[in-house]
């Protein structure tokens, strides 16, 4: 499981903790099921979950969201973007989001 890798390798925790840490935090999301997935098997909001549980490893994480919506182009506006930050927002400390002016109504009042 890469989510795991980078606890394993960025803090030295044991292969079967970083599992487990990993797996409750892809069911923070409701995605325990896709755990062992490779990504060319995931969809495109499983993706980005994956990507930024990845980003959150890092101990004092802070993440950067470059175009969220090329990662999940169907997304009408930027609720499920939220509402994924909102679910981990206690594994990192800040996060930015970047993207073209002309989407800016995507992202409503934030």
């Amino acid at each position: 499981m890469n989510i795991a890798l980078i606890k394993q390798y960025h803090e030295n925790m044991p292969r079967r903790q970083a599992r487990q840490l990993a797996l409750s935090c892809l069911e923070r999301f409701g995605l325990g099921p896709i755990a062992d997935r490779r990504n060319p098997a995931l969809n495109t909001e499983e993706r980005f979950c994956v990507m930024l549980l990845r980003a959150a490893m890092v101990k004092d994480a802070m993440i950067l969201i470059d175009q969220p919506f090329q990662i999940v182009p169907h997304l009408k506006d930027g609720r499920f973007i939220m509402n994924a930050l909102k679910i981990i927002d206690d594994l990192y400390l800040s996060c930015q989001i970047y993207d073209y002016r002309w989407m800016k109504e995507k992202y409503g009042a934030l």
